[in-house]
């Protein structure tokens, strides 16, 4: 099984650290379980204008397949001004609309304050179920205080709810392959 962590972020690192955290712990729990991080830094992915998907630049093609071609998934975006980063927009118009379907999908959130935590709830949510996806009945939203200064996870119960979404995404996406 095909697990993809995608971090919608194209700054700083807090998301990209959930998202590897998430996919490791997931990693652990199932000897099948092959990982990808995709960091949306790491690739230019075009404003989607309407072009057929072959026309785009390599790296929207890349990240593109890299979904279709993944069978579960954990999904994370930063908050910024109370949405999601409008990259991870982008990225999902590029999607086929079967790209999720039947696929487990786990959510997880940062933010600078509680105040963005049903975002990904009001949000996000919507957007993967649009797509047909399972998503998990559990999400996990933080705030940089869980953080050190270093970009190390230092809070334990955030540890422990990175924990149980990944025993979730994988029991799910188990039961599902069954």
């Amino acid at each position: 099984m095909k697990l993809v962590g995608l971090s919608g972020a194209i700054m700083g690192s807090k998301t990209a650290i959930l998202v590897d955290e998430v996919i490791k712990r997931s990693e652990k729990l199932g000897a099948d379980i092959e990982v990808e991080l995709i960091d949306m830094k790491d690739y230019k992915v075009e404003i989607i204008d309407g072009r057929p998907s072959d026309q785009y630049n390599d790296d929207t093609k890349t990240i593109i397949k890299k979904i279709v071609d993944a069978d579960f998934f954990v999904v994370g975006a930063p908050i910024y001004q109370a949405s999601i980063p409008g990259v991870l927009k982008n990225l999902f118009d590029h999607l086929p609309m079967s790209v999720f379907e039947s696929k487990v999908v786990a959510m997880v959130t940062n933010g600078g304050t509680e105040r963005h935590a049903l975002v990904a709830e009001n949000q996000l949510k919507p957007i993967l179920s649009f797509f047909k996806a399972i998503v998990c009945p559990t999400s996990v939203f933080v705030t940089s205080g869980a953080f050190n200064d270093k970009n190390e996870i230092v809070d334990e119960n955030v540890s422990e709810r990175l924990d149980r979404l990944a025993e979730e995404l994988v029991f799910l996406q188990t039961k599902l392959s069954n």
